[in-house]
């Protein structure tokens, strides 16, 4: 059943369907058919490209594809510019404010087309098409959008609801298995902070997911968009429950900064599953009676890569730059129970050198 995920400003479907079922949910989102912009990187448009385009002429679409190269480093200011200055340019139908932008891609082209959809004319009608798990299950909803800056990772963005969130699990079957691992952590994540059971579904399932098995990655999807839904609907400017989402990645952000932001050395889904570990020794520090080393098997179930030498310096050192660090220091987010999560902040440095140190052995 899709969701509605009420806003702000209005309302978004989400649903986990068929990209040829398109044309079903577009009623709803006030986009006509006409003049359209598809932001999306080379691979994407090798694999699902043709596939789209045909969807969108035969419901009486006009598309033009802005094709970025795939990869974190697309979420640049430099690259956000390139695409400002093709949909502008001369060639093509001129763009106006009814001018609908697809967001066709993982989680760094929802982020980069919904910026540029948020921001380009002050603000084009978006819809995400998200083609990879970890953007099915979490980014793609909640209305996050942004781009990278040489101190950070998405500092610079806003807050910018979509018309609807079509995810297509069928596509998933050719993403590369590092990737469908990374996307599997996220879903684990919501599991721990939102749902008992799902964390059931995983502790037997997981073998068959990493492995692809189409039934288990549609269950996952629908039920890990259903968490993140209710989740984005309670709070939809981060000031509360929301921050349960960053279970685990205050860790995984300095690990993503102290190995340079290097998908090949880290993918971001791989550093959630080690800051999840860190985080779960965290919160067994914290709420001595959490079953924590069950969840931690399920969660060392998630294939990572051999990790560099780090210095446990070096990544506390990292975490004072979470852009989520408030007035009192640095937030966690821990497990108070399976399925239930709370953000603390005042943590000794011991703890957290300790949750490093456990995690990193």
């Amino acid at each position: 059943m899709p969701l509605v995920v009420p806003h702000a400003t209005g309302r978004y479907t989400v649903a986990a369907d068929a990209l040829d079922r398109l044309g079903a949910y577009l009623p709803d989102t006030g986009i006509a058919p006409g003049p359209c912009l598809v932001v999306t990187d080379e691979t994407v448009q090798r694999l699902h490209g043709d596939r789209l385009l045909g969807v969108l002429d035969v419901l009486g679409f006009a598309p033009r594809v802005l094709a970025v190269p795939p990869g974190e480093s697309a979420k640049s200011l430099a690259q956000l510019g390139a695409l400002y200055d093709a949909a502008l340019s001369s060639d093509g139908p001129k763009v106006n404010r009814q001018t609908a932008v697809f967001a066709f891609g993982g989680g760094v082209m929802g982020d980069l087309g919904g910026f540029f959809a948020a921001t380009l004319l002050r603000g084009l009608p978006l819809v995400q098409l998200p083609t990879t798990l970890l953007a099915q299950v979490d980014s793609s909803l909640g209305g996050k959008t942004g781009i990278n800056h040489a101190t950070g990772k998405n500092l610079i963005g806003a807050f910018y609801p979509p018309r609807l969130v079509l995810a297509d699990p069928a596509v998933l079957q050719t993403l590369p298995p590092r990737e469908l691992a990374s996307g599997l952590a996220e879903a684990v994540k919501h599991a721990l902070i939102a749902d008992a059971t799902l964390a059931t579904f995983f502790e037997e399932h997981l073998g068959n997911a990493l492995a692809g098995d189409p039934a288990v990655l549609a269950e996952t999807v629908a039920r890990a968009q259903r968490i993140k839904a209710e989740v984005v609907i309670e709070d939809e400017f981060e000031t509360g429950r929301r921050a349960h989402l960053n279970f685990g990645h205050t860790f995984a952000h300095a690990l993503e900064r102290a190995t340079g932001f290097n998908p090949a050395v880290l993918t971001h889904g791989e550093a959630v599953a080690v800051g999840m570990r860190c985080a779960l020794r965290l919160s067994k520090a914290l709420a001595p009676h959490l079953d924590a080393e069950r969840l931690d098997a399920l969660v060392a179930r998630l294939p990572v890569p051999p990790l560099p030498p780090l210095d446990v310096d070096d990544l506390m050192a990292a975490m004072q730059g979470d852009k989520k660090r408030g007035a009192e220091g640095l937030r966690f987010v821990v497990l108070e129970d399976v399925g239930r999560a709370a953000v603390v902040q005042g943590v000794p440095d011991a703890l957290v050198r300790d949750a490093w140190t456990a995690a990193l052995d």
